[in-house]
């Protein structure tokens, strides 16, 4: 489904400010697979997504998703196959126009055959408020109102609906929760379990939370330095407690974890 070929990145070569984020970086994804990815801050995750989306080219390595290269696939072209979550409520929906127009932009420009701006069909908004209405929120009855004066949750669920309303090859969660506070995060994560089960998606999560990363999903992987460091799965990751993940780390590094933020997760 998702091949990553050695692939490499360095921001500002042959200057002061010269980072190498991904460095001869491999890893393969099967259909329906969905992997939580962990690791501190600079380990190189947001560059990982941020490659496959296609917002910068990389030096070096290829990139095949469903069997067809995009290594030089421009990110728009790429944007009809992979669907992204950030961390940020307020990205990834536009404020000022409706729930049904977000909706409409994001069918739209993922439905083959469809031009962006087409006009919504009767049976376009049946299927809006059909989707809807599995959020739980109410927002089927406020499809006429404006973005903006969702909550953070209420937006993020939006968005989610959004990246999967047609589904895609693809699904990247970057720490689409972590913003949220703990009741309403729980309540998109179980969201996010749901359609990524129901419509067999391919998804890769980034997260901080180390529980969560062993309990969402069927694979945990763990990076530093622009590279994997630990790749579990299967009766390796059943049991698999926080404890063993961080002695994991320091085996594969040679080094704690000494990122606050995760360790402190709950």
């Amino acid at each position: 489904m998702l091949s990553i070929q050695n692939i490499s990145k360095t921001f500002n070569p042959g200057t002061v400010n010269e980072k190498t984020a991904l460095h001869d970086f491999s890893l393969n994804l099967e259909p329906a697979d969905f992997v939580s990815i962990i690791g501190s801050n600079g380990a190189g995750k947001s560059t990982l997504f941020n490659a496959v989306a296609g917002s910068f080219y990389v030096d070096e390595g290829s990139i095949c998703l469903d069997g067809k290269d995009i290594t030089f696939m421009t990110e728009h072209k790429r944007s009809r196959m992979i669907g992204r979550l950030f961390q940020d409520p307020n990205s990834g929906t536009a404020p000022h126009m409706t729930i049904e127009e977000n909706l409409a932009l994001a069918y739209l420009r993922s439905s083959k055959g469809k031009a962006p701006f087409s006009r919504i069909s009767k049976k376009d908004q049946s299927l809006f408020r059909e989707r809807l209405s599995l959020l739980n929120m109410g927002l089927e009855d406020r499809m006429t109102q404006p973005v903006g004066l969702l909550s953070g949750g209420q937006r993020q669920a939006l968005t989610l609906l959004m990246a999967t309303i047609v589904t895609p090859k693809l699904l990247l969660l970057d720490e689409h929760t972590a913003a949220l506070d703990p009741g309403t995060a729980e309540k998109v994560l179980e969201l996010t379990r749901t359609i990524v089960k129901e419509e067999k998606i391919t998804c890769m999560m980034v997260t901080h939370n180390m529980h969560q990363a062993l309990s969402l999903g069927n694979r945990t992987i763990m990076m530093a330095n622009g590279q994997v460091v630990l790749d579990v799965s299967g009766s390796q990751r059943e049991g698999m407690t926080v404890e063993d993940l961080l002695a994991r780390f320091k085996a594969g590094t040679g080094k704690d974890l000494d990122n606050d933020r995760i360790l402190l997760a709950d």
